[in-house]
């Protein structure tokens, strides 16, 4: 596999520097990506970056994951109009070690191959590293004005910051340079790679490379595309924030949502980028969706293949099961199959009721749902209702409006499901 054109037809390569296709065609080259860890999860936004390291590895080469211990404590300037929170150091320990494990389910860290994937911690090599070593060793190599040419540093010195640009974010560059220079030295590493916005700290390193060890030490970039919306917003954001690969922040049912209501353009462009299936595969679903969108074919292949990625075969089929309770023809045993999160996530946003065990277990459904709760305005619409076959209690027909609510009826020991009509549910959580 060629790295290189594989990252062209995936529509994943934006720059390069020259010779980097012809050093990855002629040999086995070590290459990183750098990953800032100011969450203890990773989000889609990083995941173009990390699909370019395990490109890379299936291609033969060596990544790198550079955890930037260090660097986060400071914030990168690139693409952003302010200065992010300073973390302790405890914190960045917690987040590296969150992010090791997220990776591990991209990358192969454990064979013995000689490509295997590595997670480097540039806190490692710059927490003894004083301010007069860096100013005399680093600092010196690299010049203001070279400094203040890049595009990050100039958006935020004229005007698009509202409080400019600390020192301690305008020294970012040269942090990232000297990680660049260390993994040169240290792990003979020739390319890094980034998003776009990387552009100007990554050729940082490669200008620090050769002005410290000399025009023979090449060093390359590479910078895949920042991927956006249809509509050209920032991909990877809802309403709610970051779409997160941890399912404390998102469940997997909610991941799988994700996916499965991305646009049909943006549907061909991501499958693309955020699986590792064939481009003979990908032309075939891509035609095959085309001839009828509305069945989704394309949508539901790319959250079946990047939701069993991040979290799990079983994960997967959870999420499929679960979006079919509001709108397919689901039993009481798909709502028992759910666990909690789930659960939580399919009805999240339906009006919701907390009832005390006392006034459910015993009562008629009647009493439960037109009294102590308002999912009907009175016993009698209830009633009319029910002989229409129109309620249901987690998904089964209330033949009777005196039904009396038994132990039996709550999921997973405290919640029902009322559904009125088709598509009006409301939540019962009974404590």
């Amino acid at each position: 596999m060629n790295f290189v054109d594989e990252l062209r037809w995936r529509g994943m390569l934006h720059q390069m520097m020259p010779g980097t296709e012809e050093l990855l065609a002629r040999e086995q080259v070590t290459a990183y990506v750098g990953i800032d860890p100011t969450a203890d999860s990773l989000h889609i936004g990083h995941l173009c970056s990390v699909m370019m390291l395990r490109h890379f590895q299936r291609a033969g080469h060596k990544p790198l994951a550079l955890v930037g211990g260090a660097t986060g404590m400071i914030g990168d300037p690139s693409g952003k109009s302010a200065e992010r929170n300073l973390l302790t150091e405890e914190t960045l320990r917690h987040n590296v070690s969150c992010i090791k494990a997220q990776l591990a389910h991209f990358l192969d860290f454990n064979s013995d191959a000689p490509n295997a994937a590595e997670l480097v911690n540039n806190y490692d090599w710059m927490k003894d590293f004083s301010f007069l070593d860096f100013a005399r060793e680093v600092g010196k190599h690299i010049t203001v004005n070279y400094m203040m040419a890049k595009d990050s540093v100039k958006k935020r010195l004229n005007g698009e910051a509202r409080d400019g640009l600390s020192f301690t974010e305008f020294t970012y560059q040269l942090l990232q340079g000297y990680d660049f220079l260390h993994l040169f030295r240290e792990k003979n590493c020739r390319l890094q790679m980034g998003g776009s916005d990387q552009w100007g700290n990554i050729t940082t390193g490669t200008e620090l490379i050769r002005r410290t060890l000399g025009a023979e030490a090449e060093a390359f970039a590479l910078t895949c595309p920042l991927i956006t919306k249809a509509d050209g917003r920032k991909f990877g954001k809802t309403e709610e924030g970051n779409v997160w690969l941890d399912r404390r922040y998102t469940t997997p049912y909610k991941f799988y949502q994700f996916w499965l209501n991305v646009g049909d353009d943006e549907a061909e462009r991501y499958i693309k980028i955020f699986t590792s299936l064939s481009k003979e595969e990908i032309d075939a679903l891509i035609a095959e969706h085309r001839t009828d969108p509305g069945r989704r074919i394309l949508q539901k292949r790319l959250g079946e293949e990047v939701t069993c990625m991040v979290h799990s075969r079983e994960d997967y089929e959870m999420a499929v099961e679960a979006s079919g309770i509001l709108f397919g023809k689901a039993t009481k045993e798909s709502l028992l199959h759910l666990d909690e999160a789930t659960l939580l996530s399919v009805f999240d946003g339906v009006p919701q009721f907390e009832v005390d065990r006392s006034a459910a277990i015993g009562a008629k459904a009647a009493d439960l749902l037109a009294e102590t709760t308002k999912c009907f305005a009175s016993k009698g619409e209830m009633r009319k209702l029910v002989q229409g076959g129109g309620v249901s209690l987690n998904k089964e027909k209330l033949q009777a409006p005196d039904r009396v609510i038994e132990e039996t009826d709550l999921i997973g020991g405290k919640y029902i499901i009322v559904q009125r009509g088709k598509k009006n549910y409301f939540l019962l959580i009974v404590r």
